[in-house]
């Protein structure tokens, strides 16, 4: 490795001189830092509004509807490499005297931002004056990975800046792997909002994302002896190049106090906790476009009149900075432990803060670009705000709040607004998961805001009676209790006593047919006058009885269980207040209409949708996998895939050309001997590429069954033990059988699983009598950057996940994409992907999703008979054969009929023989090594349906309703 810059001179100044380079180069200030715009040849002609400056180039007249214009150039090698150096220098990140890997990364960052910046100015000036309909993505999580080649690849810079560096003593790859991956998203979630952001960029429409600026992320996984272990995630160390602060884009965000009613009625949410939100924005390019567009992060602070100053003179420092403190915590980690009432608050908090923050950025936006004068009816018309997945629940109560206490609208107008505006996807179709918090907590919390939410649960009581009556009072209690919002909580006194009115109704209904029914004969006539004072006193006494019947009747069938928890059901309010309702797979969706959210598909079944997830195949094949993306762009043509991935299905033509084949292979090979050194790198361990490459990356949880994978991988081993050496050797084929993914800190038995696989990798690894015919690997610390090594060289993928429990994946695309063939279940978008890769290409078991109900009820009833093969494995694993640590309660888990961590709810057991018997299928595949590539080549080829353009189209026309606008 260069240990100098150039020459081994190892002073930038002495390199290059800022004076010479001033003279020749103009600058300009644009986004708030110095943009350099060097010795480029022109591109094109970009309008361009300076808000930093205020200068403006104009080329057309003032009054003119095209704007200003400025001239903007197409660097090349010469002008990066003044761009690199002047950053080195004067954007000093570092000290001056090295120029070293670490400030080559950061002074090439800097320089492509610059470019970023030109084309962020440019296209928000233009949205601005176009006054478009613009998408608000917020999310919790954004996977975003390594940005550097990103960046330069979608500008198509590539070539220059590896030239540029090339000078500078250093390749491409070595600066960009100084690049730590943003710690702001942990799984699929997170990195879909990242592949929907390149997708949006791409295909120009006005979008962009919200969510929060972690300082630490969600956490560092260590593996040790021990298993998992969590430090602190550093990414901010060194700063970050890609963000912007933008100090004079600031909020301010309330928590606790209380709510005052004028005289007027009009209500204020007074006193409590107020804290600083301030935005950090990152330019995302889109693909060979113009367009720029925003992520934007909020970190907190606690604003300096709020510092208490007199406790810090007195002496009470910790008084003093506690509220800080408090400020400044929201945004440590992503996810911070809910066990403690603490750790439930500042979740919340965190929650709330990305929602306000937000929805006042969106509303200034909105009220700037319509002038003297904002109509609110036209609010939905020039806003969409897509809530992804329950977390930003919290911006329906917000924006009701903002609409009705500070705009002053009518409940009625504003609540009109808020569902014309709001869409919900949902990530899940476990009812256990789907979020729900204290209704005490958050009236503590947000009081005004769960005065929102009782309201909006009130509309939501009326409708359904509305809908299904008062005759059954079973069936209406059963739907309510299914579809409210506030679980547990009081019936508002609105509803109840229309209900009471309702039973007396019947009950006078009832009284008077049974009137109508009495014999009129003359005798009871008379008798009847002759008793008439009597029976009218009783009448009355009765009628006394008959109300509180009927309140007594309907209190208690409608009443709240005493030592029942109150809470407030967060996917509940998402589809109340929604306009669309979306799953990610179709499996999913369908899921989600005829179980998760029945009751309210069958009252509003337009609500609901299914987009598909998917992946850009910018990053996750053509970056990542360069190698494969010239042999595809070399069959197919060109390179128009990489924005119309239907090209990809012309692949199927040549699946059985042995060229490509043979070029295929090549590729695979040499992606393979990029994970060998990765994993002798993060753990030691040297694997041979000659084996089959078998990865499981993804979040530790029990439902996706990393347990079934290592239970199958122990299986293996056994019966490889028990052969001789020829007879393995014929029996099975090679394999380097690698996992990698994090255990939230606080899921025991995920963490157990990651202890598991780590013991069985480190008897099997180190067993001389089984060599390179199984080698078991957890990468540490998976990420990104991790991901983006593992995925091109892999050559089968685990999507094992229990049938029904997996909404989407998206990994799942992303290996079917680089030819990697899949074994899984029916489930999430495995569906769709086998369907588009032909079922001969995808390795198929397990229970089907239908089957799923009746095998918990078939394990709960004593009936389930285990494979013996699996109780073979749960033995041998008991005999200690891979290490002291006592495993009873992880295989515990998977034994007896009923109790919490038993009954093998994830279903390993029933699915294990079927299971085994499938990679016996992978293995026979496997050794035709042209049937193996063909398959390869047609998991590419039938990846065309999975590219997040698609997805992000579809929620333009059916969701966001708003149209590409492309810079002139």
């Amino acid at each position: 490795m260069a240990t100098s810059g150039v020459s081994g001179v190892n002073s930038i100044s002495s390199i290059y001189s800022f004076n010479n380079f001033r003279s020749k180069n103009p600058n300009l200030l644009l986004g708030g830092r110095k943009v350099l715009l060097f010795n480029w040849r022109r591109r094109s002609s970009l309008w361009v509004s300076n808000v930093a400056s205020d200068q403006k180039h104009k080329t057309k007249d003032s009054s003119s509807d095209e704007g200003f214009t400025l001239d903007v150039f197409q660097p090349d090698s010469t002008s990066v490499l003044s761009s690199i150096k002047y950053h080195a220098e004067f954007t000093p990140s570092f000290s001056p005297e090295k120029f070293e890997l670490p400030k080559a990364y950061y002074a090439t960052a800097e320089s492509v931002c610059d470019t970023l910046i030109i084309n962020w100015n440019a296209t928000y000036d233009y949205y601005e004056k176009m006054n478009v309909k613009q998408a608000y993505y917020l999310s919790m999580e954004f996977l975003q990975g390594r940005a550097l080649l990103n960046a330069i690849g979608n500008l198509g810079l590539t070539g220059p800046y590896a030239d540029a560096l090339t000078k500078l003593g250093y390749s491409l790859e070595d600066v960009a792997r100084q690049e730590p991956d943003a710690a702001l998203g942990n799984g699929g979630l997170g990195r879909l909002a990242s592949c929907f952001l390149d997708s949006m960029a791409t295909l120009n429409y006005p979008a962009w994302g919200y969510g929060l600026r972690y300082r630490y992320g969600l956490f560092k996984q260590l593996i040790t002896k021990d298993g998992q272990e969590e430090v602190s995630e550093n990414w901010l160390e060194m700063g970050n190049p890609w963000e912007i602060v933008r100090n004079d884009i600031s909020y301010p965000v309330k928590f606790y106090g209380e709510v005052i009613e004028g005289a007027d009625g009009k209500k204020e949410w007074d006193g409590g906790e107020d804290i600083t939100a301030v935005a950090y924005d990152v330019p995302i390019p889109g693909y060979k476009t113009k367009t720029t567009i925003n992520l934007r992060l909020w970190s907190t602070k606690l604003a300096a009149e709020a510092f208490d100053l007199r406790a810090f003179n007195n002496g009470d420092h910790a008084k003093a900075y506690d509220a800080q403190k408090k400020a400044e915590k929201i945004c440590y980690i992503l996810y911070p432990g809910d066990e403690s009432l603490e750790g439930k608050t500042l979740r919340l908090k965190q929650q709330y803060t990305l929602c306000s923050a937000s929805l006042q950025d969106i509303i200034v936006r909105f009220e700037r670009r319509s002038g003297n004068t904002a109509n609110w009816d036209e609010f939905p018309e020039k806003v969409a705000v897509q809530m992804n997945d329950t977390h930003p629940t919290l911006c329906i109560p917000e924006l009701l709040r903002i609409l009705i206490d500070v705009k002053g609208l009518s409940w009625k107008q504003a609540w009109e607004i808020t569902q014309r505006t709001v869409a919900y996807t949902n990530h899940t179709v476990l009812p256990e998961a789907l979020e729900k918090w204290s209704f005490t907590l958050l009236g503590e919390l947000l009081p005004r805001h769960v005065e929102i939410i009782k309201m909006i649960d009130e509309e939501l009581l009326l409708t359904i009676v509305a809908e299904y009556g008062t005759e059954n009072l079973d069936l209406l209690q059963q739907k309510l209790n299914q579809m409210r919002i506030l679980d547990n909580v009081e019936i508002p006194s609105s509803v109840l006593e229309s209900l009471i009115k309702s039973e007396e109704g019947k009950e006078q209904a009832v009284e008077q047919k049974e009137e109508e029914g009495k014999d009129d004969s003359k005798d009871e006539e008379t008798e009847a006058v002759k008793a008439e004072t009597t029976e009218e006193e009783e009448e009355t006494e009765v009628k006394k009885v008959e109300v509180e019947d009927a309140q007594a009747k309907i209190k208690r069938i409608f009443g709240t269980a005493p030592n029942g928890q109150q809470m407030v059901r967060m996917a509940n309010l998402c589809v109340v207040s929604g306009h669309a309702v979306n799953g990610v797979a179709e499996i999913h969706s369908e899921i989600v209409k005829k179980e998760v959210f029945n009751e309210f598909y069958e009252l509003w079944p337009e609500k609901f949708q299914n987009k598909t997830n998917g992946v850009t195949p910018r990053r996750w094949l053509s970056f990542c996998n360069p190698e494969l993306s010239e042999i595809i762009t070399k069959w197919t043509g060109s390179d128009d895939w990489l924005v119309n991935t239907e090209k990809l299905a012309e692949l199927r033509k040549f699946a059985d050309n042995e060229e490509l084949q043979s070029e295929w292979r090549t590729a695979k090979r040499s992606n393979k001997m990029k994970i060998v050194s990765l994993i002798k790198e993060k753990t030691g361990y040297v694997v041979s590429p000659d084996a089959m490459f078998d990865v499981q990356i993804k979040r530790i949880h029990e439902y996706k069954r990393q347990l079934l994978n290592i239970f199958g991988i122990v299986y293996r081993y056994k019966k490889m033990k028990e052969m001789s050496p020829e007879e393995r050797k014929e029996k099975f084929v090679p394999r380097v059988c690698i996992f990698g993914g994090k255990a939230f800190a606080t899921y025991v038995q995920a963490k157990r699983i990651v202890k598991f696989i780590t013991d069985v990798g480190a008897t099997v690894n180190h067993d001389p009598e089984i060599g390179d015919l199984l080698k078991v690997v957890f990468v540490p610390d998976y990420n990104v950057s991790v991901a983006e090594v593992l995925i091109p060289g892999s050559e089968l993928s685990q999507h094992i996940s229990t049938s029904g429990m997996e909404a989407s994946g998206t990994s799942n695309m992303k290996f079917a994409m680089n030819g990697c063939l899949l074994i899984g279940t029916l489930d999430g978008a495995n569906v769709e992907i086998r369907e588009e890769v032909g079922e001969d290409n995808f390795f198929l078991f397990g229970a089907q999703a239908h089957e799923i109900a009746s095998l918990r009820k078939e394990r709960a009833e004593g009936k389930f008979v285990p494979d013996p093969r699996f109780e073979e494995v749960k033995t041998y694993v008991r005999t200690g054969v891979f290490g002291p640590y006592n495993y009873e309660e992880l295989i515990g888990s998977l034994e007896g009929n009923e109790g919490y961590g038993r009954a093998d709810y994830f279903l390993v057991g029933k699915d294990f023989p079927d299971y085994i018997e499938c990679q016996d299928k992978v293995d026979e595949a496997y050794r035709d090594q042209k049937k193996w590539t063909k398959m390869s080549i047609l998991n590419t080829a039938g990846s065309s349906k999975f590219s997040s353009d698609r997805t992000i189209h579809q929620y333009a026309r059916d969701i966001w309703r708003i149209e590409p606008v492309e810079l002139p």
